[in-house]
């Protein structure tokens, strides 16, 4: 670990008698996943640079079970959420922030139902806050200045809770060209991962879902596509390299973005 950054636990810090403002809720891909991993610790870097009072659960936290009950074990994800509820309660959470669309919308509108009432937010939502706070500064004339970057709705942040100008205005304050996709906001195309495919092999078809949301992606002309999900990020990447554009097209996530544009260490 950097020793520029810091990422406290729950645990230490009710030990020490701190509540901390914000629990950041990493997700199993932030977690455990070599690509997410990255835009957890860009995120953090962030929240380091920024000087926000946040902490982790750590090996507390459990899966969220959302594919547990996409997939139809409702069994599963009851036992996970109500798990993970006790853990959230004893802690006495108030507000959580996570960097996966999928935590995200099981923690605001299905933990509700058991026990479980937080205020989530989304990281971009939360980005767009530090900027518009003035907590956080984008510098102009970075890294991506001038150039075509696209941006992919994730279902879940996008058609299921409506969150569309958020991520669209903190790429805004990168100074490059943004390019819409065809099929965007309320009809933005699903990265072929949602609702648990991620783990299940491809049903009958004749073409993959990230195979023909890349092609849109390549057809806008962009050389960079921001994302805000492990799971969009995943399939766009794989098609992308599918299609041999690897070095022509880089996907990012928006919390990397503004870490590469800032330089912060």
């Amino acid at each position: 670990m950097s020793t520029e950054w810091k990422v406290p636990k729950m645990a230490d810090l009710a030990a020490a008698g701190k509540e901390p403002e914000i629990l950041f809720w990493v997700g199993c891909a932030g977690s455990f996943d070599a690509r997410a991993q990255k835009v957890t610790v860009a995120f953090t870097k962030i929240l380091n640079e920024c000087n926000i009072d946040f902490a982790i659960l750590g090996q507390e936290e459990s899966c969220t079970g959302d594919p547990a009950r996409r997939a139809g074990n409702e069994f599963v994800f009851q036992m996970t959420a109500l798990q993970n509820i006790e853990t959230l309660n004893m802690y006495k959470v108030k507000k959580i922030v996570t960097a996966c669309p999928h935590c995200f919308n099981t923690l605001k509108n299905e933990y509700p139902a058991l026990g479980g009432n937080y205020e989530v937010v989304h990281h971009t939502q939360f980005l767009q806050n530090l900027i518009d706070t003035g907590k956080l500064t984008i510098k102009g004339g970075g890294v991506f200045q001038g150039k075509k970057i696209t941006y992919h709705d994730s279902c879940y942040i996008g058609r299921v809770n409506g969150v569309y100008e958020a991520p669209r205005k903190i790429l805004e304050q990168l100074d490059n060209q943004l390019v819409e996709l065809k099929r965007c906001k309320t009809n933005g195309l699903c990265c072929g991962a949602g609702g648990a495919q991620m783990f299940k092999e491809d049903e009958p078809g004749d073409k993959r879902i990230n195979m023909e949301r890349t092609e849109e992606i390549l057809d806008s002309g962009a050389t960079i596509v921001a994302a805000n999900c492990p799971f969009c990020i995943t399939m766009l990447q794989d098609g992308v390299t599918a299609s041999e554009k690897q070095d022509d097209v880089m996907v990012y996530d928006l919390a990397e973005l503004i870490v590469n544009n800032n330089g912060i260490h």
